[in-house]
């Protein structure tokens, strides 16, 4: 089935956002508020730092010619992930008969760059062009094109910036850059600083290449605490509080050197409270890890994340307040679509996406459903393509990955169900062990079996199942003792044969 694509739209007016940064030895945590409603959560480990935009001198370890695709090993626990469309040549030339078999051999060292994040057991993914990004300008020393941000829609404003930078670029230039949103109230001296210094990444990226052995870091990103001033600081923010003076300090080193609009909003958080709790962000974390998201007066979603797809379902739950049932749908349904476009960000949740609507027999409230979901998806910073209802009722939408979801960051399977999320019952456990009895009563000849399991089939075999272990008992003709085991989950048991 085709389906139909609806334009996001360009013109809207972002809301004030305020950044609050919270810095301790082991994490950094950065939370975006919009108004006063957390939209985003960054969350960087001492122990497992994010991937995307480091550079490895990699090593091709496969060539897979069926899949168009390589595998190459950059000094992780795994192979990352490199497809033909992210080789250089393939996209400076989209339309040649190109094979990756004719391009890569086992063995080879190849420069890379990490574009994804490894996600659940998928290896990080990689591109061969370099893209190093400044406060301004995100420099591409292999190409020689100058873009401009798709965000900066006014054609004599594209034009302009691409004339200011051709001018302060050497005449020899042969490097390529794409101008950034931020670009627009940038001086000249401060689109130089941030030429000199791509440069300079470049230079000394290029010196590393030449002297480290294979499966090297060349490039790291800066620190997450940093990226906030040179990726998140825009016209909009209306302050950056930090709580951890040593980071101030150095934040506020940056802003001087990179970032000078940013300086006067920098804000050193010295409140009694933690900086997360004062601004209620810890309790919408945990209510990020649930599936129900409640709306207002009674209505909810259930947001189900596997990892084929995220499925979202809209429910009314006990609103009955508007004057009839389609008016009660339609705004159940655009209510949703805020808190929707909202939890994608908040949960960082990537890939494909399918929405359930409560279904809505007007044409015209399931256009305005769709263009208010549109809306609310445009102040979404990760790429976002929205498509139309389809037979049955249902709107995709795709969402791109670049890192784990909030989940994966916080949480783990449970070590009971091992992430089903239910536990076989006490009398299911009690009758698989009952017939595991008579198995193994025909294949030894034991004096007696004794059962070993947790409180809960125990309990259950001396109640309410006394009369099914008796008649076992005469049925194999052995005695059957019983034993609880406290670090036994409710579908752990052991037969010892004594």
């Amino acid at each position: 089935m085709s389906f139909e694509t609806i334009p996001l739209p360009k013109d809207i007016v972002r809301p004030p956002e305020t950044v609050l940064v919270n810095i301790t030895p082991q994490e950094t945590r950065v939370a975006l508020l919009e108004e006063n409603d957390i939209c985003e959560l960054h969350i960087e480990r001492n122990s497992g730092y994010g991937l995307v935009g480091n550079i490895y001198l990699g090593v091709v370890r496969r060539v897979l010619p069926g899949m168009q695709s390589a595998f190459i090993d950059i000094g992780l626990e795994r192979a990352a992930f490199l497809h033909i469309m992210d080789l250089l040549e393939q996209r400076q030339n989209p339309a040649a008969d190109q094979r990756i078999e004719q391009m890569l051999f086992e063995g080879q060292t190849i420069l890379v760059q990490v574009i994804k994040d490894p996600i659940n057991s998928k290896g990080a993914r990689l591109s061969t062009q370099i893209s190093l990004a400044g406060r301004f300008l995100v420099h591409l020393p292999q190409d020689e094109h100058i873009g401009v941000s798709q965000r900066i829609d006014n054609e004599n404003e594209r034009n302009s910036l691409r004339e200011r930078l051709d001018r302060l670029l050497p005449a020899d230039s042969c490097h390529g850059y794409i101008i950034r949103t931020s670009a627009e109230t940038a001086s000249d001296a401060e689109l130089q600083a941030d030429i000199d210094y791509l440069t300079k990444v470049w230079s000394d990226i290029r010196s590393k290449a030449k002297t480290s052995p294979p499966e090297s870091l060349l490039y790291r990103d800066l620190p997450l605490s940093l990226r906030v001033l040179r990726d998140m600081f825009n016209d909009n923010t209306r302050a950056i509080y930090v709580d951890s003076r040593s980071n101030y300090d150095c934040m506020a080193d940056f802003c001087r050197q990179y970032v000078q609009g940013a300086t006067s909003k920098l804000q050193l958080f010295t409140g009694e409270r933690p900086l997360f709790e004062t601004y209620g962000v810890e309790a919408e974390i945990n209510r990020s890890l649930q599936p129900r998201v409640n709306l207002n007066f009674g209505s909810y979603l259930i947001i189900e994340a596997t990892e084929a797809m995220t499925t979202i379902d809209v429910n009314t739950g006990g609103f009955v307040g508007a004057r009839n049932f389609d008016e009660t749908v339609f705004k159940t349904n655009l209510e949703a679509c805020h808190a929707i476009a909202r939890e994608l960000r908040l949960r960082n949740l990537g890939g494909i996406i399918i929405i359930d609507f409560i279904d809505m027999n007007q044409p015209e409230h399931r256009e305005a459903v769709l263009q208010e979901l549109a809306k609310a998806l445009s102040f979404d910073r990760t790429r976002v393509t929205l498509n139309g209802f389809t037979s049955l009722g249902l709107v995709e939408l795709t969402r791109k990955r670049t890192r784990e979801n909030l989940n994966h960051v916080l949480c783990e399977a449970c070590p009971v169900c091992q992430g089903r999320g239910h536990l076989k019952t006490a009398q299911t456990v009690c009758y698989e062990i009952q017939r595991e009895i008579v198995r193994e009563s025909r294949r030894f000849d034991m004096k007696e079996f004794r059962i070993i399991a947790s409180s809960e089939v125990i309990d259950l075999f001396l109640d309410e199942e006394s009369q099914s272990l008796a008649m076992l008992i005469d049925f194999i003709g052995k005695p059957i003792s019983l034993s609880v085991e406290g670090s036994y989950s409710q579908e752990q048991y052991d037969i010892v044969l004594i």
